[in-house]
C-alpha cells in the first residue's frame, strides 16, 4: 500500500493513474471520502471548503483501507465536487497494489500506519497553480477568476497549514516538475528499495 501526498496541481493523480496503467493495482483517492453535504441547501453546501483534513470522513478510509489489506472488497463512495454531495458507490477489488492519493494522505497516524511506502509529490507552486487552473477550468466548469480566488485564499493557507508539514513523514520527495514517466520512475525506484512483501516483484515493476 503506497500513500502519496502533496499540494493542489502536484501531480498525485496523474502520477497513480500511470502506476496503475504501468504496473495494475486500484487506486483510493481521499476525494471521494469528503463528507457528504446533501442534507444541506445547495448555496450553504458551496461555502464549506474541502480544503482541511476535517473535510474527510477518516473513520471510513481507515476502515475501508484496513479492509483491502485483508483482502476484501469495499464500496468506495462517488462524490460529487460540484454538487458537495455523495451520488453512489464504486466496487473496488483487492489488489497486491493500493494507491492512496490525496492532499492530506500523511495528515493522519491512523492512515500512515496502513502504508508500507509514504511518498510526497512536490512541484513548484506556480506549476501547481497553472495546472489547477486547467482542471478546475475543464473539469469544474470554474472560471479563472473562481479558481484564483479559491487558491489565494483558503488552498493556498491549508496548503501550508496541512499539506507542507506532512512532508517530514515521507519516505522520499518526489519533484515532478518535468515529464511525468520521470516521477513514476522516482516512485518505482522507491518500492525496489524498500522490497515491500506483497506489492509487487522486481520483473514486474
Amino acid at each position: 500500500m503506497i500513500g502519496l501526498a502533496g499540494g493542489t496541481g502536484s501531480g498525485k493523480t496523474s502520477i497513480v493513474r500511470s502506476l496503475v496503467a504501468r504496473v495494475g493495482g486500484c487506486a483510493i483517492d481521499l476525494e471521494s471520502y469528503a463528507l457528504d453535504r446533501s442534507a444541506l441547501p445547495p448555496d450553504e453546501r458551496s461555502q464549506i471548503g474541502d480544503d482541511e483534513p476535517a473535510s474527510i470522513d477518516t473513520a471510513l478510509l481507515v476502515a475501508q483501507l484496513t479492509d483491502l489489506r485483508r483482502g476484501e472488497a469495499i464500496r468506495k463512495p462517488v462524490y460529487s465536487a460540484e454538487a458537495h454531495a455523495r451520488t453512489g458507490v464504486e466496487v473496488v477489488a483487492p489488489a497486491r497494489l493500493v494507491l492512496v492519493e490525496g492532499l492530506f494522505t500523511l495528515w493522519w497516524g491512523s492512515l500512515r500506519s496502513l502504508l508500507d511506502v509514504k511518498v510526497f509529490v512536490d512541484a513548484p507552486a506556480d506549476l501547481r497553480l497553472i495546472r489547477r487552473i486547467r482542471r478546475d477550468l475543464a473539469d469544474r466548469g470554474r472560471t479563472v477568476e473562481q479558481v484564483l480566488y479559491q487558491y489565494s485564499g483558503p488552498v493556498r493557507a491549508a496548503h501550508e497549514r496541512y499539506v507542507e508539514p506532512t512532508r517530514v513523514h515521507a519516505d522520499v520527495v518526489v519533484t515532478n516538475d518535468g515529464p511525468l514517466d520521470d516521477a513514476v520512475k522516482q516512485v518505482i525506484a522507491l518500492v525496489r528499495r524498500k522490497r515491500v512483501n506483497g506489492l509487487a516483484d522486481a520483473a514486474q515493476l
